[in-house]
């Protein structure tokens, strides 16, 4: 599965975007995988992060993905399951609302397959999903079912071909922007603050949360399963390991020297924690990364289009 950096190749292409500045898509091929990212029009930024299209050729095929947020993935053809990190499979659904990961999950492709998939933030969850988002952790559920706007969407997106992503994803945020409902002026100001100390360097501590906040730590548990899917302990934990993965995979930092900068309590743990939720050990991230896991972190690539916690996750 694995192959060296040589293995890929990306490149930022500028594209006008209609009623806005630039946007910039992100291409990379590598072997039979091909994925595309598009960022989100600036109206939408606050509750999606990048639209992509994944197209693998090979007959099957097998990787595993990252801890990340939520997702929907619309299955234009091809089909599979999703391994999930506690031991969970689960077919997955043409219109897959996938929950937000909290460790790297697995999936298998049966034949070649077409997903066009959008990252969603927590505010993106609420308009798309409303309920907890720890419910939905590590877990999937068929969209169609809840909203059958959907399927609708589904066919014409299956109508078009891969030369008309720029169609799909017009689409998509018109289709999605008729669901977006405003958040009251407290929740975004909460979002921004966890966001931001998620974002922060080194090991974020709770204190600093409900300082920031006014919240208790009971208050902020609570919240931060129903907009982000865990509590904010395990949610540090994973927004850290993501940071690192990052900076090992795409900057060439030492590792040894982030597991001392990033408060892990020795080497041993920091291996454990990487591998935990990024799937791979952080040598293997270092020497051969495998498609996906390249692919994934050129998100990062989108620079200011997407919101910042997103060029991560």
């Amino acid at each position: 599965m694995g192959s060296h950096h040589n293995g890929v190749t990306g490149s930022a292409v500028a594209l006008p975007d209609e009623g806005g500045p630039l946007s910039y898509t992100v291409a990379a091929v590598q072997g039979p995988v091909r994925l595309r990212y598009f960022a989100p029009p600036e109206h939408l930024r606050a509750y999606f992060g990048s639209l992509y299209l994944f197209t693998v050729s090979a007959d099957t095929y097998a990787d595993a993905t990252r801890a990340d947020v939520p997702q929907l993935r619309f299955m234009l053809s091809g089909g599979g399951q999703y391994h999930f990190q506690d031991g969970a499979v689960m077919p997955t659904p043409n219109v897959c609302l996938l929950g937000p990961t909290m460790g790297s999950t697995r999936f298998e492709l049966d034949q070649p397959a077409r997903v066009l998939g959008i990252s969603l933030l927590p505010a993106g969850w609420l308009a798309l999903h409303g309920g907890d988002a720890s419910a939905l952790a590590d877990r999937l559920c068929d969209l169609a079912e809840r909203a059958p706007i959907f399927t609708q969407l589904l066919e014409q997106l299956q109508a078009l071909d891969d030369e008309q992503v720029e169609a799909m994803a017009a689409l998509c945020w018109d289709t999605l922007a008729g669901m977006v409902k405003p958040l009251r002026g407290s929740t975004w100001v909460l979002l921004e603050a966890i966001d931001a100390w998620l974002m922060g360097e080194g090991s974020p501590r709770i204190e600093a949360l409900v300082e920031t906040t006014g919240l208790s730590p009971r208050q902020l548990a609570r919240l931060a399963n129903k907009y982000y899917g865990a509590p904010p302990k395990l949610l540090a934990r994973k927004y850290r390991a993501l940071r690192c993965s990052a900076k090992i995979a795409l900057d060439q930092a030492s590792w040894q020297q982030l597991c001392e900068e990033a408060g892990f309590y020795d080497q041993s743990h920091f291996i454990r924690e990487i591998k935990h939720f990024i799937g791979l050990t952080p040598h293997q991230l270092q020497t051969e990364p495998s498609a996906v896991a390249q692919l994934t972190l050129m998100r990062r690539s989108l620079g200011s289009d997407v919101a910042v916690i997103n060029r991560l996750s």
